[in-house]
């Protein structure tokens, strides 16, 4: 039976994507496992692999492709044996439900659906995709019990979460809930809409501009998520900014102590490695402002991890080093240059630049002073870190010096972090750059 190759989901929030290359033609041979396309997502190209064997009957979707839907087929698998009229004829529409959500290192072709087979005996050989059973094994499913879907009765994605949705205990007390007529706590508050574009049409603006020379330049799809995520930001996030700044004189010597101590190991230390220690500590030290909003409930974190906007052509990446708090400020140096380096050629996989709970955005090396920065859903707060300048200062004697000030704008989710918990977050951000050596604690 001829199986539809489906346009992947790559990350949980990808839509649609970029078929960016063919890496087979009609007629080749594909094996399980084989890299067969790139798609290109709105943050990264990513290689998408085979999961079952067969001849590539058709491909339904050219190269250059943009805007494919997850789950929009792009080719047809013929098995052993099929001729190339079977890719033409009609095919089973798979089960949505089945679509994967991989990483570069593991994309799924997914199969229209068979009728579903009994469980395996005991000692059977179980036929199931690696994506099946990479879940099963993280949820502790048997997959001998699982009855599979697909095609000749292969386990997929969607029959393992449906055996884990069978067995989760909270069914139970929820349809009871349902029943008594009232709502479980978790549902009781509906999840976020997606923003809606607001502003004058596109027609409206082209005719404004009708008399004038201009270029039109498309929107990749990394540009409209942009636009889609921040208009969703300021329109549904309660924003509000505190405004501090910070001496940077003992840090500029200490950091110039530490590397020339660390020339030999050609470790460079950033002041943004300092700022992303302080924030990382700072996290620590304030536990309830080491949080993102969840639609109807806030989620605490335990570890500080820090997201870092890495500028690059077209957009931005938001990079994460998890656990920024217990490493070394030269490994958070080295582990930085690398993510920035991979996400300006979009080699970052989704769960580097997926998570944390806090963002920095500097853009100090630009020499812009101050400036506000837009919450990245669903961390709870971002730091905007302008640059160091020389100014005077009124030392504690009553004198009147200069030193280097940097000013930082915290921006805030007032749903998640109040003004005197971000106030006291903000102080340990201060209090760790302008008494650096107490990073090194």
């Amino acid at each position: 039976m001829a199986i539809q190759i489906l346009m992947p989901a790559l990350s949980p929030t990808m839509e649609e994507g970029t078929l960016a290359k063919w890496l087979v033609k009609e007629g080749d041979l594909v094996k399980s496992g084989q890299v067969i396309a790139e798609i290109e997502t709105d943050k990264a190209t990513m290689e998408f692999e085979a999961v079952d064997e067969g001849v590539i009957g058709k491909i339904l979707i050219a190269e250059g492709s943009a805007g494919v839907k997850v789950n929009d087929p792009i080719a047809v698998l013929l098995e052993e044996g099929e001729d190339a009229s079977a890719a033409s004829a009609p095919v089973a529409a798979p089960q949505a439900a089945a679509a994967a959500v991989a990483s570069p290192a593991e994309t799924v072709a997914v199969a229209a659906p068979a009728p579903a087979m009994a469980p395996v005996a005991s000692g059977a050989r179980v036929f199931a995709s690696p994506l099946a059973r990479r879940i099963a094994k993280d949820k502790g499913v048997d997959l001998t019990v699982v009855k599979g879907t697909g095609p000749h009765g292969r386990i997929v994605k969607a029959d393992v979460e449906q055996a884990k949705s069978e067995t989760a205990p909270t069914t139970a007390p929820a349809a009871a809930a349902v029943a008594a007529g009232s709502m479980p706590a978790a549902t009781a508050t509906p999840a976020p809409t997606k923003a809606v574009p607001a502003g004058l049409s596109p027609e409206t603006v082209l005719k404004m501009y009708q008399d004038r020379a201009f270029e039109e330049i498309a929107l990749d799809g990394m540009r409209r998520t942009i636009a889609a995520r921040l208009t969703e930001a300021k329109q549904t996030i309660p924003h509000f900014y505190l405004r501090r700044e910070v001496n940077l004189d003992a840090l500029m010597e200490f950091r110039a102590e530490l590397n020339h101590a660390l020339t030999g190991r050609g470790v460079k230390l950033s002041v943004n490695d300092f700022i992303i220690k302080a924030c990382a500590i700072a996290l620590q030290e304030v536990p309830d402002a080491n949080a993102v909003w969840a639609g109807d409930r806030i989620l605490r974190l335990k570890p500080s991890d820090v997201a870092v906007a890495v500028a690059i052509e077209g957009g931005l990446f938001t990079p994460v080093l998890r656990d920024a708090d217990k490493k070394s400020l030269s490994a958070l140096s080295a582990e930085m240059k690398d993510l920035a380096h991979r996400a300006k050629s979009k080699k970052l996989a989704p769960h580097e630049y997926q998570g944390g709970s806090f963002a920095i955005s500097n853009l100090g090396m630009f020499g812009v002073e101050n400036f506000d920065a837009v919450i990245n859903p669903p961390h709870g707060a971002i730091l905007a870190v302008g640059a160091g300048l020389k100014k005077p200062v009124v030392a504690e004697d009553g004198s009147i010096g200069v030193a280097t000030m940097m000013s930082m704008t915290l921006s805030v989710d007032h749903r998640v972090i109040d003004g005197a918990l971000g106030a006291q977050f903000l102080k340990g951000v201060v209090e760790a750059l302008e008494n650096p050596v107490t990073m090194l604690a």
